[in-house]
């Protein structure tokens, strides 16, 4: 009774069984063609690794600095510059949020004048721009990947777009206009511009990353430390506009009742000076007009200094501030490429699809053969 109870169960098992003989003929009939794809990609992706220009990398990190805090702060003297006779308004404002800051980095105007960032290099005798490094060919010491592929891949497609360029005709920009107008090399290079600088936001912890690559290390250091303090004026730039564009105009007024001013006192002066031991009628009214004058030119004078003041605390105030927490530092080591990765991962890949090859053509064949079976017992 045991005995017939278990013949199922053995029999069952065996039938569960995987018969692995099948897939081990398989692939030792198609070991050649596994073998061939894995020294194809492997000799590929040494060619990859060894053409691929090495890159340096930079980080910095940023934390942007809100002004509410200042604002609280500078609130507390409104009181104390009450009695003193300062009006100082310092109404909230709004907050320019740093999700904003990654827009201002990738804007034409301020790629454009990164590119005219100097940098050295070890080759070269002088400070380069970026734009002539990037450019001029007398820089270029090497055949990047880029090259290569924009001579082979996208020759079909480079050649349509010369003949696309010849055919139109360029509108030339007034020169009065103050529309930005690029060149199709400066486009190119500002593609380039936006993978070479980024900024990445992090909300959650409330900090930014500055990163800059390029082909030597003391050239990232140096784009890096320029791409920081070049966003922080612009930055800058667009919070305070508005307070500094009061400012001016205070301060131009404050210049123009300054003299107007001094003017009033000099000529009161003037005239006390002139009319010491006159006690005439005439005299006394004359005075009287002059210190009028003063007194008004004097008042004004003392208002608009008062709002000077409140309006260079206001500049102040609505500055905005990169807190550095990691400053660029030259890099020691290369970033990229990892040729050893590269190396691993391309010849992976050639025996992955050396051995989907071997196994398609199986697939295929059986596929075939029970279409011909089919069609051959119908």
């Amino acid at each position: 009774m045991t005995e017939q109870n278990l013949s199922p169960q053995v029999s069952s098992s065996k039938e569960d069984e995987i018969d692995i003989t099948p897939l081990i003929i398989t692939l030792w009939d198609g070991r050649k063609s596994i073998i061939s794809f894995t020294i194809f990609f492997f000799v590929i992706s040494f060619f990859v690794a060894i053409l691929s220009p090495k890159q340096y990398a930079v980080k910095a990190t940023l934390v942007p600095q809100s002004s509410s805090g200042a604002a609280s702060k500078l609130g507390g003297l409104s009181s104390l510059a009450a009695l003193a006779g300062f009006n100082m308004d310092l109404g909230t404002t709004a907050e320019l949020s740093p999700e904003i800051y990654p827009e201002i980095l990738q804007s034409v105007p301020f790629q454009l004048e990164l590119l005219k960032t100097e940098l050295n290099f070890k080759d070269i005798d002088q400070a380069v721009s970026l734009y002539d490094y990037y450019t001029d060919e007398q820089y270029q010491h090497f055949i990047s990947i880029k090259t290569l592929k924009k001579y082979t891949i996208e020759l079909p497609s480079l050649i349509v777009k010369a003949l696309k360029r010849n055919d139109n005709t360029e509108i030339e920009p007034s020169k009065k206009s103050k529309l930005i107008t690029i060149s199709e090399e400066q486009n190119s290079l500002l593609k380039l511009m936006s993978e070479i600088v980024t900024l990445d936001v992090n909300q959650t912890e409330g900090k930014l990353y500055l990163t800059a690559w390029m082909p030597e290390a003391l050239a990232a250091a140096q784009l890096g430390q320029t791409a920081m303090e070049l966003l922080q004026n612009y930055i800058t730039k667009y919070k305070t506009e508005k307070a500094q564009e009061q400012l001016d105009f205070i301060q131009d007024r404050f210049n123009v009742k300054k003299g107007e001013f001094e003017k009033a006192q000099i000529k009161l002066a003037d005239f006390r000076d002139r009319n010491k031991n006159v006690s005439t009628a005439m005299a006394q009214t004359e005075v009287e007009r002059l210190q009028s004058e003063y007194q008004i030119s004097f008042s004004v004078y003392n208002e608009l200094a008062k709002q000077l003041e409140a309006a260079k605390i206001q500049v102040k105030q609505e500055t905005p501030v990169l807190t550095v927490i990691e400053p660029i530092v030259v890099p020691y080591e290369k970033s990229k490429p990892k040729r050893t990765f590269i190396v691993f991962f391309g010849t992976f890949l050639g025996f992955i699809v050396g051995l989907g090859w071997v196994f398609g053509k199986v697939y295929l064949v059986d596929v075939v053969r029970e279409s011909i079976e089919q069609g051959a017992g119908s």
